[in-house]
């Protein structure tokens, strides 16, 4: 389903970052390995032009799932931290992916999530309703197929990250409740009371998991999930000083 976001005509609030700082939030990439890959020129094509003292690629998570590359959607993610300085956020998605390898009977749930195309990218062919015997064999194999550095990168993910101003997580927050104090399913799977919600809070928040035609920029936030699985659009965020501008 994709959000109808409403006018963006009031302005946003002065929030900044670090003098010499940037930084390149990423949306939900979900399996869409090809335009990360372009998004990732876009940024090498522009490093060459400018020169912060430092930069940071923020991704907001659902990294995996419904598009059809969710293993090479890793590879690129786990190179890039080789070659920059990189935080990656947890997502929904992630949270389903791990939890099938310990708990096979959820299958059925994560596949109504996309979860089917992330196996698949990993070279198995399960049957569209598998029994219980099957989904154990099924989680046993994504096991063993699912390379030492993926399991890492799982492992690894961040629930929220906080630079200057910006606090970026990947669904949003509970309005009322401290920042330092959120739980994590809020983190991952709030909406509608994160999503109506028009007061500020402690600092701007960046986000994703609720889809849009096109970044939604808010006094107290902005959506840069734009469902690129199925619209072949993924957002990318600079942020740099109090300077906001998409790739």
């Amino acid at each position: 389903m994709i959000w109808k976001s409403r006018s963006r005509s009031q302005p946003v609030p002065t929030a900044r970052l670090p003098d010499g700082l940037r930084v390149y939030a990423i949306g939900d990439v979900h399996g869409r390995a090809d335009l990360l890959a372009d998004i990732f020129e876009r940024i090498d094509a522009e490093s060459g032009q400018y020169s912060p003292d430092r930069s940071i690629h923020v991704f907001l998570g659902d990294y995996v799932d419904r598009g059809p590359f969710s293993r090479d959607v890793l590879d690129l993610l786990i190179l890039r931290a080789r070659q920059y300085p990189c935080v990656f956020l947890k997502g929904n998605h992630e949270s389903y992916f791990v939890e099938f390898l310990r708990s096979p009977e959820i299958f059925a749930d994560w596949r109504l999530y996309g979860g089917l195309d992330t196996i698949l990218s990993y070279g198995l062919g399960p049957s569209l309703a598998p029994d219980e015997n099957e989904r154990k064999v099924l989680a046993t194999s994504l096991n063993r197929a699912l390379p030492e550095a993926h399991r890492q990168f799982l492992k690894g993910l961040k629930l929220s990250f906080t630079c200057g101003d910006f606090f970026f997580v990947h669904a949003g927050v509970r309005p009322g409740i401290a920042l330092e104090h959120q739980h994590e399913e809020d983190l991952l799977w709030i909406r509608e009371d994160f999503l109506l919600h028009e007061d500020v809070y402690e600092k701007f928040i960046i986000h994703g998991h609720t889809p849009v035609m096109q970044p939604d920029v808010r006094p107290n936030r902005i959506n840069i999930d734009t469902g690129a699985y199925a619209t072949g659009r993924l957002t990318c965020l600079v942020i740099e000083g109090d300077k906001l501008r998409f790739l």
